[in-house]
């Protein structure tokens, strides 16, 4: 009984793949607005081009393929059969980049395309909102293109175009991150004042101390860890200038003035932001090329203190923690950005979306006696299509880099480096992104005209 149930479900779920605009199953589909159906397909497709990518990246995946009889060069062979599939392609960081590049030219394509799309009754939307078989016969197709491209040049010059992404992307993380914060703060404040405030103010209390907890306690192994009394400067200063920014912006938040102008500024906020800002700068020191500086986790849980010689290229460690917690993040942030629907005008202008849009539609029954989503985009689109699509490109290039650790690929070598811009990169999106977050706290002190509720 429990399969033939789960074979209707994903009965019903194909059906989304071959839908025409409006026309998404609510059955299949965690929301009864196309604006956010939508959404959450395309994020669909970012994620399972994700998985692909772990998978070819797996450990061992290259010995396990070449067992395959006839498949790959050099592997078991069936006689009169000759193997062509060239295995060293089709894994590691090389399918990573070619995967990621398909991805990529995929939501770059229909970001192109849908520029300026006003409402639903642009035939654009149709497209947007529907045709889901053929929009993954296009991703199917790019990507069996994108294996066919010659080495060359291509994993150099798509390196550079996947820290420039990773950097505008690591952007748009905080600001979901900061948008999360106010709204999770604006609910349970909102829930104190109209229930048992001293539960909600005591949950608030908690996971603010937890935050900054954690933040402490990442500062004090990072000094412990990634510096030496003579060596590792820029560790150092590192460390001591993002502690530095992160304690001006959480006592930025409570002062009375901005409190008076922005209420729902708080240390709940600060400390999320701070704990994001020392995973950024965590990640940063783990691409520093100096071995002395960066010891490998496995090293510090071991104890081992030898390290290798600076000079040596490392082999590339595929799943370290840090590129863990960047996927969970990653996750998070993409989720987050398909269902989200903020009360807040700043993020709504710099995300491009309507405030409140897409978050009250009700499913609609057909004649069928099937629910169909709601078309909640007649008068207007509740986000910018073609922004939303080049956020998904950005976030393409951003699982690029942290699936191969941000390594530079070094073809003639066949290994993989780790290089300064990377850390570079990394740590200037931190600053960045917390002078942004002070931005959203004093904007409303330097421009009063303005709302910013």
């Amino acid at each position: 009984m429990g399969a033939c149930m789960a074979l209707c479900s994903i009965a019903s779920c194909a059906s989304c793949l071959c839908g025409t605009a409006p026309c998404l199953l609510c059955g299949c589909c965690p929301s009864s607005n196309n604006s956010t159906i939508t959404r959450l397909v395309f994020s669909f497709f970012l994620l399972l081009g994700t998985l692909v990518s772990v998978i070819m990246i797996l450990p061992g995946m290259e010995t396990q393929l070449r067992k395959i009889p006839g498949f790959c060069q050099g592997g078991t062979t069936i006689p009169g059969i000759q193997n062509h599939v060239n295995c060293d392609v089709i894994v590691g960081y090389k399918s990573v980049y070619r995967m990621c590049f398909a991805m990529a030219c995929f939501f770059f394509l229909f970001s192109a395309i849908m520029i300026r799309v006003r409402s639903s009754k642009d035939p654009r939307a149709a497209i947007q909102n529907g045709f889901w078989f053929f929009k993954f016969l296009i991703l199917v197709g790019i990507t069996v293109g994108a294996f066919f491209i010659p080495d060359g040049t291509f994993h150099d010059v798509w390196f550079y175009f996947g820290i420039v992404g990773s950097f505008m992307f690591i952007l748009i993380q905080l600001i979901l991150l900061i948008d999360f914060a106010h709204s999770w703060n604006e609910v349970w404040v909102r829930n104190a004042e109209e229930g048992n405030s001293k539960c909600w103010f005591s949950g608030l209390l908690f996971f603010t101390i937890v935050h900054y907890a954690l933040a402490f306690a990442a500062i004090v192994l990072f000094y412990l860890y990634y510096t030496k009394p003579d060596d590792c400067t820029e560790h150092k200063f590192f460390i001591s200038f993002n502690l530095i920014l992160c304690v001006i912006v959480s006592v930025v938040s409570i002062l009375p003035k901005v409190q008076d102008a922005s209420p729902q500024s708080g240390l709940l906020q600060s400390s999320l932001i701070t704990l994001y800002t020392m995973y950024v700068t965590w990640s940063a020191m783990t691409n520093n090329p100096n071995r002395q500086c960066n010891p490998s986790l496995l090293s510090l849980v071991s104890n081992v203190t030898t390290v290798t010689p600076t000079s040596s290229p490392g082999v590339v460690q595929w799943w370290d923690a840090q590129g863990i917690v960047g996927l969970v993040i990653f996750l998070f942030c993409t989720f987050y950005a398909s269902i989200r629907s903020s009360n807040n005008a700043q993020v709504n202008r710099l995300m491009q979306t309507e405030e409140g849009g897409g978050s009250d539609g009700v499913a609609e029954v057909g004649k069928d006696g099937v629910r169909h989503a709601v078309d909640n985009e007649e008068d207007g689109v509740t986000y910018s299509y073609s922004f939303f699509h080049f956020h998904l490109f950005l976030a393409s290039l951003y699982i690029m880099m942290t699936l191969t650790n941000w390594y530079k690929p070094d073809v003639s070598t066949q290994a993989m480096q780790s290089t300064m811009p990377a850390v570079w990169v990394k740590i200037s999106s931190s600053w960045l992104g917390l002078a942004l977050y002070l931005w959203t706290l004093v904007a409303p002190l330097v421009l009063p005209d303005r709302d910013f509720n």
